[in-house]
């Protein structure tokens, strides 16, 4: 049974600058869609439908998978993998192999511990059992790893999309080290670019220098924390900038993205870093940030329900507590819209039936359901 629809917050309105779009959008006045509750979750941090089913796979970062059943109780799904859980690690994102129906493979990022007091991001794989009102993971195998490890327990990333030529694109933010993103002998702030098990997919920029670096489609990254292809096949992303400087990018094989040499932000200890120019050598932002909102999630919108945002991009933010609409017209974005939600927003998911559902940050939060106001 569904809970009480929430009543209408008021609107936060857009702050901060956009590269190369002229600058804000203007203000929202109303939400264009109501609000219902239908779940809690410890810390969730992602989620995904099975198709054919209604219901998801939701990830809580402390290391537990729960099968999600509209109507119903959550039940925890066993076979994860043991996680790191601290600071920002834990278990992350869970994605569906493109022949899921067929082969019930499901993959998940998390944070794993090394030898000493170091730690990175890895992805794996194995296979969904649900029988009897029970479910677990058979054979969960890990087939990538952030390389190397570092210390610290910040920006790990792993955000994981399966792309309209059936390659996974994993990110890999450069985990406070700064440097790392702009060094081709890790995969440390970068996206890579991988077949179904964890190889390095053919036709990578960087093949021909061998080892991790034939993983790489691009490099100079921060902290991606999301990833999603427009139907036009583009790859956008969305990541978090330092003090300001958050960003949408759009993501081209073998560009350079520029962290930690140029950002819209400064440092955190008030020392400036280079803006982005033309002269640079980098690949801008097609939309930035200052001050921060900290986007947590993106889709790119293809259903129904919502004609209007059809294309465009709807980002969770936690700082900002907001669900964001950037307008998303071939290669160009501007930003159009931003909603208060009362909530850091940690994950914006797409349901089969076309209504947007958000997942809340932190312990108790809610699975909200957006779907156009009466």
């Amino acid at each position: 049974m569904h809970l009480p629809r929430l009543a209408l917050l008021p609107v936060l309105a857009l702050i901060g600058c956009s590269a190369g779009n002229g600058g804000a959008a203007a203000q929202s006045r109303d939400r264009p869609f109501e609000v219902e509750t239908l779940a809690s979750f410890d810390e969730p941090w992602a989620m995904v439908f099975l198709p054919g089913s209604g219901q998801a796979l939701v990830t809580e970062r402390r290391g537990r998978l729960k099968l999600w059943t509209p109507g119903r109780p959550a039940i925890d799904v066993e076979g994860v993998p043991a996680v790191s859980y601290g600071g920002q690690g834990g278990l992350g994102d869970v994605a569906l192999h493109p022949d899921f129906a067929r082969n019930h493979l499901v993959y998940l990022s998390f944070a794993e511990e090394g030898e000493g007091d170091v730690r990175g991001a890895a992805v794996g794989r194995g296979r969904l059992v649900v029988e009897n009102g029970a479910a677990r993971i058979e054979g969960f195998t890990v087939i990538w790893r952030q390389q190397p490890k570092v210390d610290g327990r910040g920006h790990f990333s792993h955000r994981i999309l399966f792309g309209p030529d059936r390659l996974l694109y994993i990110s890999s933010g450069e985990r406070q080290h700064f440097d790392p993103a702009q060094d081709m002998s890790g995969n440390l702030g970068k996206i890579v670019r991988l077949n179904d098990d964890g190889t390095p997919a053919a036709g990578n920029p960087f093949a021909a220098q061998g080892g991790i670096a034939a993983q790489v489609w691009t490099l100079g990254h921060r902290n991606i924390l999301g990833l999603a292809f427009a139907p036009d096949g583009r790859l956008w992303e969305d990541e978090m900038g330092p003090q300001g400087g958050d960003e949408v990018n759009l993501i081209q094989p073998g560009r350079n993205y520029g962290w930690p040499r140029v950002s819209n932000g400064s440092h955190y200890d008030g020392r400036d870093i280079p803006d982005h120019s033309p002269s640079d050598g980098f690949e801008p932002p097609k939309v930035w940030w200052n001050p921060s909102i900290s986007p947590s999630s993106l889709i790119i919108y293809s259903g129904t329900m919502f004609p209007a945002w059809h294309g465009d991009a709807l980002i969770g933010a936690l700082s900002g507590q907001a669900l964001i609409h950037v307008r998303i017209r071939g290669a160009d974005a501007e930003k159009a819209d931003q909603w208060d939600m009362g909530r850091r927003i940690r994950e914006v998911e797409q349901g089969p039936d076309g209504a947007v559902y958000l997942l809340e940050d932190g312990p108790g939060a809610h699975l909200l359901r957006l779907t156009p106001r009466r």
